[in-house]
């Protein structure tokens, strides 16, 4: 077959979403970084739904649901956003041949655990993994941009289909989008500050107790009552809330020092030192999670005579430093 190869602007970056973004983007000559991506986007947040099980296990996160980043930066910036799913497989492949051979680049959203350039010992399912197709091969493998890699990689159609068409919780059903991005300057200025307002009014929480700063301390009570659990019971509990935090995606630390960059990169932009010295706070926060998720773990295997009352009490010293970060940033968006 005639290989297809459009251009694309390959970047390794922290996060799937946020780094397909910033490549789609930067590929069409809108130039912003991964972490002014997510700080547009108002992504930063902090879930506990118990409701929601994830392997048997509550569900917790700590950025806004898959997609919304996508939807937030291609609507503050301008950026035409066509998306499509599919009920056949085949329909879908075929759409996205279409689509690269009019030189498009295509972001898809998929199955981690159907991508065989993935090391076996970090495939699992995972039904919303973002990246990039750019075109196709002599062999007919598809070219792919992979924000998780440092380079760029090929996958078979068949197991990108099988990835595509996953099924599940978060099943893709083949979505796939273009972006195009405005032919007019974007200013960035305004943009950055309604994104730090919103991401400060969604600190807080909503009315249920399971959102932003209301959602850390209703975890941190559960924590507490962890005594009353077997020792398995109260490990898997922990070891469960560490690994969302610190393996899944980015994390809850990783996204703290990714909106921190946000705000060091905004600063720079408006000079504005006030922003930088909230970055910051930020970036000392992210640290406090960390701190958090050491704890967790320590007490899980029994060392340094670490005490539950020590892991809720770091829980909520995040909470309450959020707090903080929260009238910090509504002060500076007024």
């Amino acid at each position: 077959m005639t290989p297809i190869e459009n251009t694309v602007t390959h970047q390794q970056s922290s996060h799937c979403e946020s780094g397909v973004v910033a490549n789609m983007l930067n590929s069409q000559g809108l130039a912003l970084s991964e972490p002014m991506v997510f700080g547009l986007s108002s992504a930063l947040t902090f879930v506990y739904l118990p409701m929601v099980k994830v392997g048997g296990l509550p569900l917790i996160a700590y950025r806004m649901p898959p997609k919304s980043i996508i939807s937030s930066v291609c609507k503050k910036l301008g950026v035409k956003l066509s998306s499509q799913k599919f009920s056949n497989a085949e329909q879908g492949m075929k759409a996205l041949d279409e689509a690269l051979a009019q030189g498009k680049l295509v972001g898809l959203q998929t199955s981690v655990f159907w991508l065989p350039y993935f090391p076996e010992d970090m495939r699992f399912q995972f039904n919303a993994h973002n990246l990039t197709v750019y075109g196709k091969n002599a062999e007919g493998d598809y070219l792919i941009s992979d924000p998780v890699f440092e380079h760029v990689v090929t996958c078979r159609p068949e197991d990108l289909k099988k990835a595509r068409f996953a099924k599940g919780m978060l099943a893709a059903k083949g979505l796939m989008y273009v972006m195009d991005v405005p032919t007019e300057p974007v200013n960035l200025a305004p943009q950055i500050r309604s994104s730090i307002k919103k991401t400060a009014k969604m600190m807080s929480g909503l009315i249920l107790p399971f959102f932003g700063i209301k959602g850390i301390r209703h975890l941190a009570k559960k924590i507490n009552k962890l005594d009353k659990k077997s020792p398995q019971e109260a490990g898997m509990f922990l070891a469960n809330i560490v690994r969302m935090q610190e393996e899944i995606g980015t994390g809850g630390a990783g996204f703290r020092f990714m909106f921190a960059s946000f705000l060091d990169e905004a600063s720079t932009l408006l000079d504005d030192k006030a922003l930088f010295e909230i970055s910051q706070y930020a970036t000392e926060i992210g640290d406090l999670w960390r701190e958090f998720a050491m704890k967790a773990v320590l007490y899980c295997k029994k060392r340094k005579n670490i005490s539950l009352q020590d892991v809720v009490d770091s829980l909520e010293l995040c909470a309450d430093q959020e707090v903080i970060l929260r009238e910090k940033l509504l002060q500076w968006s007024k």
